[in-house]
């Protein structure tokens, strides 16, 4: 089976999905290939925080008439610390704010998108594999046991972390910037009113907690756990109990508990590839690069990718200019690393490292006073949480 597209994108998440939408919209034609079911990818539990940037881009691509009417805006979070809690005003700082709308919910959106503009989304595919990426490449795979080609002019690795875009770059080319943190977060998805109307992130000497949720009545909650942890060891009891612990107890003493829809534990990593382009083939969001959930990036900086990315292959296709293309690996890195930073930042100042002595401990919570008194540092703080500008 064969088929002949401009762009082949290789992952059905919401990167992919959403390069798909935006080079649609340009009148660019795609096909997206996923090894993974629709429902497989509509029941990952991901993040919730999208900068404005990243809302903005998804109503100019049609996507935004379900995110704003069930989204919620936040124009603060708090930080805690010694069992006092502090609000960031990111409206009075930078005039800026998020949205609260969970990931599983943006790529729902955008496969409604898809099925209603009839996209060619190809599933549950086997034994992907690269061909001719400096010249005329193709992409082959198998699905129910046919064996498909796809030629392209352009391929989009939008695959993940343990997708096969990023090794099909050259080992002697790629190269890989990681750190593993010594912990991991314990989540929660509690079907119940959440503690706080914004969120909070919970420095404590027994570790690191954030209080999240995805709407009115669905909250999402997390504690810092040894990396070594086993989501089996934790029943719900000892989880609230240590969740308690952890929160000021203004919002202790307010909090709901009932029984959790999903328990998990996700290991913490900075992680990037550079670079993010070899030959015809492009790399977007966490094939490219990973980063610790502390600081709300990585869906949004799988967006800025895409977004520098669609423009690229706009300016290519419709102006007949590659200076997007050549620029595109330099452009999206630049702020990739400053996300890196960023979220590298949020997470020394917030969790408890096996290493730390009280010393350690003491100087956070100077950090987070210094934070608290002045306008200065949340200005700082507030303009990384919403988002660099693209």
């Amino acid at each position: 089976m064969r088929l002949r597209v401009q762009l082949a994108i290789i992952g059905g998440g919401p990167s992919g999905l959403l390069l798909a939408q935006l080079c649609a919209n340009a009148g660019i034609e795609c096909a997206v290939i996923e090894r993974q079911s629709r429902d497989y990818v509509l029941k990952r539990i991901r993040a919730g925080v999208l900068e404005w940037g990243t809302v903005e881009l998804l109503r100019s691509a049609g996507l935004g008439s379900r995110m704003d009417a069930q989204g919620q805006v936040h124009e603060g979070f708090y930080l805690a610390a010694q069992n006092q809690t502090f609000r960031v005003d990111l409206k009075k700082a930078i005039s800026k704010q998020v949205m609260v709308y969970g990931q599983t919910e943006v790529t729902k959106d955008l496969y409604d998108a898809h099925s209603k503009r009839g996209t060619s989304i190809y599933e549950n595919v086997t034994d992907v594999a690269f061909h001719d990426l400096t010249t005329k490449p193709y992409v082959t795979f198998t699905q129910d046991k046919e064996l498909w080609r796809v030629d392209a002019d352009f391929i989009a690795g939008c695959d993940g972390f343990h997708g096969v875009s990023r090794h099909s770059i050259p080992a002697d080319v790629r190269r890989e910037y990681e750190k593993v943190y010594p912990f991991g977060w314990l989540g929660i998805l509690s079907p119940t009113k959440p503690v706080s109307h914004e969120l909070i992130y919970a420095n404590h000497p027994r570790g690191f907690a954030l209080a999240s949720m995805r709407n009115p009545q669905l909250s999402r909650y997390y504690i810092q756990v040894p990396l070594e942890d086993k989501v089996e060891a934790w029943s719900d009891a000892a989880f609230w109990d240590e969740f308690k612990r952890r929160l000021p107890a203004v919002a202790a003493e307010s909090l709901v508990t009932d029984t959790p829809i999903e328990k998990s534990i996700a290991p913490l990593r900075s992680f990037v590839s550079e670079p993010m382009r070899w030959g015809k083939l492009f790399l977007c969001g966490d094939a490219a690069h990973i980063v610790p959930p502390t600081g709300a990036k990585g869906l949004n900086l799988a967006v800025s990718d895409v977004y520098y990315l669609s423009e690229a292959l706009r300016q290519h296709f419709k102006e007949k200019s590659d200076a997007g293309l050549e620029a595109y690996s330099a452009k999206a890195l630049a702020r990739v690393w400053k996300a890196i930073r960023f979220s590298w930042w949020m997470t020394t100042l917030l969790h408890r490292f096996p290493v730390m002595c009280d010393f350690d401990q003491r100087v956070q919570e100077s950090e987070i006073d210094y934070i608290a008194q002045s306008p200065a540092a949340q200005m700082m703080l507030a303009e990384n949480y919403c988002g660099l500008p693209l």
